[in-house]
C-alpha cells in the first residue's frame, strides 16, 4: 500500500507526539522551556517540532489534547457503569490529584492562549466539549430532556473548571463544599415532575 504524503506526515506527527508524551510522562513541558530544550529531551530536532506543531504552544496543545483524551477514555469507562454524580466526582478526583497540578496549570495556560488566538488552537478548542457530552448523556439516561441535560452538563463542567482554576491560583483552598453544591444540580437531586 502506498501512503500519501499527508498520511505519512500524520503518522510522523503521531509518532513524534508519542515520543513527547513518553518523555514527559503525565507532565507537560513548562511554558518557559524552549522548543530546543523539548527537542533535546525527546531526542529530536526543534525544526521537526516546529514543522509538526508550529510552536511551543502547539506542542503543549497537542500533548494536552492527547493526555485529556486518555483521561476521558478512563472517565468514559467509569461513566458506563455509574451515574452523573459518580462521573462528576471522578472528574474532580482525576484533576485534583497532586500529580495533575502541572497539567491543570498547562490546561489554563493553553486555554488563555486559545482565547487570544482561537484559529491557532481549533483542534484543542474542539476537544473541550467531550466531558460535557459524557455528562449530558448520563443526565439524559437519568431522566432529563436533551436540552436540559446539555445545559446541566455545560454548567457542571464550567463550575468544575472554575474550581480547578481556584485550586491552581489558591492551592489548598479545597472546594469539596462546592462539589457538593454541583452534585445538588444533578438529575438525581431533582424532584420528580
Amino acid at each position: 500500500m502506498i501512503l500519501s504524503s499527508t498520511q505519512r506526515k500524520g503518522d510522523a506527527r503521531e509518532r513524534l507526539l508519542a515520543r513527547l508524551l513518553d518523555a514527559f510522562d503525565e507532565d507537560l513541558p513548562s511554558p518557559e522551556v524552549s522548543l530546543r530544550e523539548i527537542a533535546a529531551r525527546t531526542e529530536t530536532s526543534h525544526a521537526l517540532l516546529r514543522y509538526h506543531f508550529g510552536s511551543l504552544q502547539g506542542v503543549l496543545a497537542a500533548m494536552l489534547k492527547a493526555q485529556r483524551s486518555r483521561d476521558n477514555e478512563a472517565l468514559f469507562e467509569a461513566a458506563q457503569q455509574g451515574t452523573f454524580d459518580d462521573l462528576v466526582v471522578a472528574i474532580w478526583r482525576t484533576y485534583t490529584r497532586p500529580e495533575q497540578l502541572s497539567r491543570v496549570r498547562s490546561f489554563f495556560h493553553v486555554v488563555g492562549l486559545a482565547a487570544f488566538s482561537p484559529d491557532d488552537f481549533r483542534e484543542f478548542i474542539d476537544s473541550l466539549d467531550d466531558l460535557t457530552e459524557m455528562l449530558a448523556s448520563l443526565a439524559e439516561r437519568e431522566g432529563l430532556g436533551t436540552r436540559q441535560a446539555r445545559t446541566t452538563a455545560t454548567v457542571t463542567v464550567a463550575a468544575i473548571r472554575g474550581l480547578l482554576l481556584q485550586e491552581v491560583l489558591t492551592p489548598g483552598a479545597r472546594s469539596d463544599d462546592a462539589i457538593a453544591l454541583i452534585l445538588r444540580m444533578s438529575p438525581r437531586a431533582r424532584p420528580a415532575p
